[in-house]
């Protein structure tokens, strides 16, 4: 999709006052004003920017919002490089279309913690180009040099005189002006607002009650939809009663879907009601044995399987056979639901001329598509609208509920909203796969690694969802994290075994980070208990080249009076992790109930390096959240199947942290000025496996299945 002129001016309000857009492409960044766009048919900018003759400066944002903070972190960018006054910055969320594209991804979507990464050049760009353009107009209004006059939040002054103009009262004549192509950017001494904590732009409507989620769309002559789905992997339908819903009260409309059948009604408990009514019969699926029981030997049977190799390096047999001290051990991790505190929902309005679709997604572009294939009309007739997103963690990069809301509304003729339940949700989900490896290590003489070898099995997210991403036969997110750690161990094996399911999985946060982090990190500390060393020692011996990832260790070591005895009854343990560009050490302090089995994490004290930070609180912030997720994920969540089908349905048997479960969590901000790294996902990793080593310095009791539950416990003590 490209956004014409007349598009472009209509989102610029009228064209009044200066609006910039950025264009990116291989050859660099292309920055335009409205003036520049007569005679253009169209163009694809990424970056939208405009300063209103009442002051005001509104960044359109094409990322969604999802609690980690983009509707303050890019307008943040943009006002420091323009010298706006944050008092009068405001954000807008992008509608879908190429015009809003990712300048790295090609398309418009929200994860890997990249928001703020591939953002950040062409906003602090766009923002110093109309600083420069407003000064420039400020001078020529003075009649002298540019080089006589300086900004100040939301002004231009002239150092000779004193006298000021305000960004609203220069947008109009800046607007008229060449837009500059390489613009200078501030000095880091220069930056006002990047790097210190600001209150976040949506925290006022979040708070009234004003801020729409995907949920609270309604629109008029809306029906409700509920769909009954297959309730096991590859069942077909055999019957039901499309009578007996239809005389439900409130019913409308009983279509196809899918493998399924939907029931539109006027609310949302007729629509429930009348999906039971229909009594429908199914068949018993196509893996009628598929169970938790039998998923785990599959994955731990693919072990004895010979996989690709991924990383090859050194000779690992030869190290291993020529070690004075052998390990070996096996890992086993859980599918994982999402369990976004929003369920999945979208409300689709398909016309003959026209679709609109409402929907908390990470993925505009992918919604985008599914419209226009599903109606059949042209790109330019569809409009997405991104709402807020009541949780994502790579859920919402599906377009699933999008398919289904879209069909049932072209079927019905009428605009559609589709809520799922929780059941539904956690029932349907797209799960981070289940996951076995074996390691083995060798260690010499003095106690240093000598040899790793790390198979891994573990079914593909890419395959299906982002295949041109695929290294040959090799999954990159179910080796991340072992192929590129930065242990210094001169020969390291990964080989990956491919295994699929009926399970059908997906991105979830922190994706193959979330397993390889458990696994490694474990494992580094069997091997410093081997060695009799201690595991803090052990890990910086095996990164003198790495300062980075030491220094985060030390800093949260320090944190926790690491090399001092814990609180009595209490032990600590250590982790760390490099993911999405940035490195997160943890250190947990838990006790362990020997009679009923149950882990308490007292205090997580938590330190990070993401390079350049833009605002610290939502750095403390994501720290805090990855932490309790992470945290529930490792002692609480694992997604059961049954008879072909998922067996979780609901929190009843499939537990969350609770927040009188939540530790204490303490974070440290390693400043480090390196390149800028992600945060939404690198807080997670790191608590499985220090949670783990703490459990064993409390017992003796080495976990290595998760999560880790009470009778998990107890049966290892």
């Amino acid at each position: 999709m490209t956004m014409t002129r007349r598009d472009f001016l209509k989102l610029a309000a009228g064209g009044t006052g200066l609006t910039l857009a950025a264009s990116v492409s291989p050859f660099g960044v292309r920055l335009l004003s409205a003036a520049d766009m007569k005679g253009q048919v169209a163009f694809s900018p990424n970056v939208w920017l405009q300063v209103a003759p009442d002051n005001m400066v509104t960044v359109v944002v094409n990322k969604s919002e999802m609690g980690q903070g983009v509707y303050t972190s890019l307008p943040m960018i943009v006002a420091d490089e323009l010298d706006a006054d944050m008092k009068q910055v405001r954000f807008v969320a992008a509608p879908a279309g190429a015009a809003f594209n990712d300048p790295v991804w090609g398309m418009q979507g929200t994860g890997g913690s990249t928001s703020v990464r591939h953002m950040h050049d062409t906003l602090r760009k766009a923002g110093a180009a109309a600083r420069e353009m407003l000064v420039a107009a400020a001078a020529k209004t003075w009649g002298v040099s540019p080089a006589e006059c300086e900004t100040a939040p939301g002004l231009v002054k002239n150092r000779v005189n004193g006298q000021t103009l305000t960004f609203g009262q220069l947008s109009a004549k800046a607007a008229e002006l060449p837009v500059p192509q390489n613009p200078t950017l501030k000095k880091q001494s220069e930056l006002r607002y990047i790097g210190k904590s600001l209150p976040r732009l949506d925290t006022q409507d979040k708070v009234q009650g004003t801020a729409s989620f995907g949920i609270d769309t309604f629109v008029p002559d809306m029906v409700y939809a509920a769909v009954e789905r297959p309730p096991v992997y590859g069942a077909k339908l055999l019957s039901h009663d499309r009578d007996s819903a239809k005389k439900v009260k409130g019913v409308r409309e009983v279509v196809a879907v899918g493998g399924g059948m939907a029931v539109c009604a006027d609310t949302i408990d007729a629509a429930w009601a009348g999906r039971k009514a229909l009594q429908a019969k199914w068949d018993g699926g196509t893996s009628p044995d598929l169970s938790t029981k039998t998923l785990e030997s599959r994955f731990l049977g693919a072990l004895k399987q010979k996989g690709v190799a991924a990383k090859k390096q050194g000779d690992v047999a030869g190290a291993l056979e020529k070690s004075a001290r052998k390990l070996e051990a096996t890992y086993l991790l859980p599918y994982l639901a999402h369990i976004t505190m929003e369920p999945m929902n979208c409300t689709a309005s398909v016309r003959p001329d026209g679709c609109d679709v409402w929907i908390p997604t990470q993925n505009q572009t992918g919604v985008h598509q599914a419209a226009v294939k599903i109606t059949g009309l042209r790109p330019e007739q569809v409009k997405v609208h991104t709402t807020y997103l009541g949780g994502g963690f790579g859920r919402r990069f599906e377009v699933d509920v999008a398919v289904e809301a879209l069909q049932i509304s072209k079927a019905a003729g009428r605009p559609v909203k589709l809520v799922w339940s929780r059941e539904e949700d956690m029932g349907n989900d797209f799960y981070r796969p289940m996951n076995a490896c074996t390691i083995n290590g060798g260690l010499d003489e003095r106690g240093s690694m000598i040899a790793w070898s790390h198979k891994v099995v573990c079914p593909s997210v890419f395959a299906r969802a982002l295949p041109g991403m695929m290294k040959g036969d090799v999954d990159p997110a179910a080796v991340e994290g072992v192929e590129d750690m930065e242990y210094e161990i001169p020969n390291l094996d990964v080989e990956y075994v491919r295994i699929e399911t009926p399970v059908p999985v997906g991105f979830w946060r922190s994706v193959g980070h979330s397993h390889n982090a458990f696994t490694v990190e474990s494992f580094i500390d069997e091997l410093a208990r081997a060695a009799r060393r201690d595991p803090l020692e052990f890990r910086l011996a095996h990164l003198r080249n790495h300062q980075r990832a030491r220094r985060v260790l030390e800093a949260a070591a320090e944190m926790a009076g690491w090399g001092t005895p814990p609180q009595i009854g209490q032990a600590r343990g250590i982790a760390w992790h490099f993911s999405f560009g940035s490195y997160v050490a943890q250190v947990a302090e838990v006790s362990v109930d020997r009679d009923y089995g149950t882990i308490k994490v007292h205090k997580v004290f938590c330190a990070v390096d993401c390079g350049s930070v833009i605002n610290p609180d939502n750095v403390v912030a994501q720290m805090e959240g990855g932490v309790i997720m992470g945290l529930s994920a490792a002692l609480k969540e694992g997604i059961s199947f049954a008879k072909g089908g998922v067996e979780s349905e609901n929190y009843f048997n499939q537990d969350i942290l609770r927040m009188s479960e939540a530790p204490e969590i303490e974070v440290k901000i390693v400043a480090s000025g390196d390149a800028l790294g992600g945060i939404g996902e690198p807080g997670v990793p790191p608590i499985a496996p220090a949670v783990a080593n703490a459990v064993f310095a409390a017992t003796g009791v080495r976990l290595r299945r998760l999560p880790m539950k009470p009778q998990t416990v107890l049966a290892e003590l």
